[in-house]
């Protein structure tokens, strides 16, 4: 099958992320590794918390994003990587037992200046828990080889 291009890629089309659920493990082992604070450790400093509960990283939070992002369609893609992330916010905690789905939205595309045959993609993501509550919102640019560079197209 046929990687997508760049031209694939139409502003409004969404891109279904998930499910993933959420174990009390891989968050501490996350946090462990990345980003050792109590409230990412263990149950009871989370419930102490203003998190509520065992919680995972806002790192491993983004770290999951865009894993389902990658299965969801990126491996799938003549991507060459990104320039950077316009933002990523960490709306509500990700606590254990959390399962997380969402959408990759494309906003707009346009052909590369500098990088005849390459496109940027720009995407907002969103991702919700299992009650619909949205836990990350971010965007950003993805560079997308064209099956057509432009030159060849004209």
């Amino acid at each position: 099958m046929a990687k997508l291009t760049y031209e694939d890629f139409q502003v409004g089309q969404v891109f279904r992320l998930g499910p993933k659920h959420v174990t009390a493990e891989e968050i501490v082992e996350f946090a462990r590794e990345f980003d050792p604070q109590p409230m990412h450790l263990d149950e009871a400093a989370g419930r102490a918390s203003i998190l509520g509960g065992l919680a995972a990283s806002g790192w491993h939070t983004s770290a999951m994003f865009m894993r389902m992002m990658t299965d969801s369609y990126l491996l799938n893609t003549e991507a060459e990587g990104a320039p950077g992330i316009d933002f990523m916010d960490w709306k509500k905690p990700v606590l254990a037992g959390d399962t997380l789905s969402g959408r990759s939205i494309v906003l707009e595309s346009r052909a590369m200046r500098s990088r005849p045959g390459i496109g940027i993609v720009r995407f907002r993501h969103e991702v919700e828990n299992q009650r619909g509550e949205l836990v990350c919102l971010g965007e950003n640019a993805t560079m997308i080889r064209m099956r057509l560079p432009l030159e060849a197209s004209a």
